[in-house]
């Protein structure tokens, strides 16, 4: 009987202690609402600069929902946006970019969005195990670097005096190869399935949209043996013509009789 006491006691003072922590956590929650917009900013600024992601995206949610029409709440989407993606919340950062994109098409620092949403699609792939593994990324259909490239592209274009152009075009070089990459791929495919219209197709999107890619050499050859496995000879002597223009070095490679993707 006593330790059945001692047992029904031990279990009321756990209780205790979880009712006393889950109203200490509505506590902090209600602390959080507290103040003006740009109390609430402040406090969440501060909270992002030390690197506490989660408590500043608590704040800026409650500043955004208390506030949904102050200037602060308008720059807290801004930092929220950031502090989704460095607290590896890439769905959340992306959908608050493109909220923030859609509801404010001309706010001056748009291309922030724009930028953040580019980048969390860049760090999509590869990931860890795949550079680990040395994982042939051009095999993989690349949407994720799609957006990202359509992204940085964006602020190229429509933003060319921002301060993330500069790393932006530099990172769209590196997506436009892995981009050309994938349509080599896919167009190589083509050829040893005998698909040949569907591999010079390929070929001249990847000239056509990726020009200066390394990959556009290969392009070139891709569609030189296909168009004359078509039996089209004008178009095949044509891309031949611009390969020998453009790779005089190896521009014996266009003009050899046997596929240069066959190996037997």
């Amino acid at each position: 009987m006593p330790s059945r006491l001692l047992i029904f006691l031990r279990t009321c003072a756990l209780l205790t202690l979880v009712v006393a922590s889950f109203a200490a956590c509505r506590g902090t929650g209600s602390r959080i609402e507290e103040g003006d917009p740009d109390v609430l900013y402040n406090r969440a600024k501060k909270s992002l600069d030390s690197s506490d992601y989660r408590n500043a995206i608590a704040i800026y949610e409650a500043l955004d929902a208390r506030y949904p029409f102050s200037d602060a709440a308008r720059q807290a989407r801004l930092d929220l946006i950031y502090a989704y993606y460095r607290n590896n919340e890439a769905e959340s950062a992306v959908d608050e970019a493109e909220q923030f994109i859609r509801e404010n098409p001309t706010h001056p620092r748009v291309d922030y969005a724009y930028y953040i949403k580019g980048l969390v699609y860049f760090e999509q792939s590869p990931n860890f195990l795949e550079r680990w593994f040395n994982v042939d990324m051009s095999e993989r259909p690349p949407s994720d670097t799609r957006q990202s490239f359509a992204a940085f592209q964006t602020i190229v274009q429509q933003h060319p005096k921002s301060e993330y152009a500069h790393d932006s075009r530099r990172r769209m070089l590196f997506l436009r190869n892995r981009l050309a990459d994938y349509e080599i791929h896919v167009a190589e495919y083509y050829m040893r399935r005998g698909a040949y219209v569907g591999a010079a197709s390929r070929a001249k999107f990847t000239i056509e949209n990726y020009d200066g890619a390394p990959a556009v050499r290969k392009a070139l050859e891709i569609m030189t043996d296909a168009y004359r496995r078509l039996g089209l000879d004008d178009l095949a002597e044509q891309s031949a013509s611009v390969y020998r223009t453009n790779f005089p070095d190896t521009a014996e490679r266009v003009d050899k009789k046997k596929s240069w993707w066959k190996f037997w």
